[in-house]
């Protein structure tokens, strides 16, 4: 199947990183990148469709058929916003785009974003985890063709990124070391985008997916052994 893809989060570490990883990749045929601003990149695979508010996508609602697949990496860190901040964009938004897409798209794969401790009781005493958590259950509820919640941990980067989080490249040299010693939390980037697309051509045996899971999908391999 080939795929054409709806990603959020381009101008992020993350959706940067899965977006170079679809124009890279044979089985994606085309990706429209759906962001606040401009990405400042072109490829023949990509267009770009400039939203400034995402929470409201009644005008461009033509633009988004014809897909089978979303990406969606956007998101904020919790540290220095407000709890009603972090729900208004990590939930509210992420629900309000996946609603219309959806409706829109009924076959459609959604992949999510969340992270490593992301908390599926919804009872954890961070508040990040508890939205996050939240915010997967609903996901996972809605009409989807498919649904996965990706939990990604500490990632290596891809060559040619450009928006890096400001302290990764303090971090970076850490990579090797830590997919030695704590290869559960660690992965590539390049292997997030890959499991996003296997997982949007040929599913997987769960809905969530924590990071030996994305790994596994990424070189097309089962869900590991517990």
């Amino acid at each position: 199947m080939k795929i054409r893809a709806i990603l959020t989060g381009a101008t992020g570490m993350v959706g940067e990183g899965v977006l170079l990883e679809c124009l890279s990749n044979p089985t994606v045929e085309h990706v429209l990148v759906l962001t606040r601003k401009p990405t400042g990149r072109s490829h023949p695979k990509m267009s770009e469709l400039v939203v400034p508010d995402l929470q409201n996508l009644s005008a461009v609602e033509s633009q988004l058929t014809g897909y089978n697949a979303c990406f969606f990496c956007a998101g904020i860190s919790s540290v220095g916003v407000s709890k009603e901040e972090y729900e208004r964009i990590t939930h509210d938004l992420t629900l309000r785009v996946g609603a219309t897409l959806a409706r829109l798209n009924p076959d459609l794969t959604f992949i999510y974003v969340s992270g490593v401790g992301t908390d599926s009781s919804e009872q954890s005493r961070q508040h990040w985890a508890r939205v996050k958590g939240r915010t997967e259950n609903e996901l996972l509820a809605m009409p989807f063709g498919a649904a996965y919640m990706f939990r990604p941990g500490f990632m290596k980067t891809t060559e040619g990124q450009r928006n890096l989080l400001k302290w990764y490249p303090a971090i970076a040299w850490l990579y090797p070391v830590a997919r030695r010693l704590a290869p559960k939390f660690v992965s590539t980037m390049q292997e997030v985008g890959r499991a996003m697309i296997n997982a949007a051509d040929y599913g997987y045996t769960k809905p969530v997916l924590e990071v030996r899971d994305i790994v596994a999908l990424a070189h097309g391999k089962a869900a590991p052994r517990p």
